[in-house]
């Protein structure tokens, strides 16, 4: 009797819902400000996905005190292959800190090719210039 319900288990956990399928962290943010060496935080970020040649918003948030958002990417939805934007909103960041900037927000696209694939993208940011890279 226990190896059966041992199989209606694996059975329903299989077909469970897409609420567990992205996992916490699925893409993750962090932002560190060369200029002075420490995390970026309280800047707004946004994800965004192509479809149809148009980009569908998917979620939304402000980096914690470290400069990171650890899950960016909502829970409740698979990340399917495609193509992603985030977007710093790094003009807002830098009137707050009563500087000037010249790139008023950040857009990073990228390529998801598996589903749920574990994404980091860190972004290195001074007013004049940045960089950016897949990270782990």
């Amino acid at each position: 009797m226990k190896k059966a319900t041992g199989l209606i288990l694996l059975t329903s956990l299989a077909m469970a819902p897409a609420a567990f399928s992205a996992p916490a962290g699925t893409l993750s943010v962090h932002i560190l400000n060369q200029q002075t060496g420490i995390p970026s935080p309280n800047v707004t970020v946004t994800l965004e996905k192509e479809q149809q040649n148009s980009w569908v918003t998917l979620a939304s948030g402000k980096t914690d005190e470290d400069g990171r958002i650890k899950s960016l990417y909502p829970q409740d939805q698979d990340m399917l292959p495609g193509i992603y934007k985030v977007t710093f909103k790094t003009g807002d960041y830098f009137h707050q800190q009563k500087q000037t900037s010249f790139f008023p927000e950040i857009p990073v696209m990228f390529t998801v090719t598996k589903t749920n694939e574990k994404l980091h993208i860190p972004l290195l940011l001074s007013q004049y210039g940045y960089s950016t890279y897949k990270g782990s």
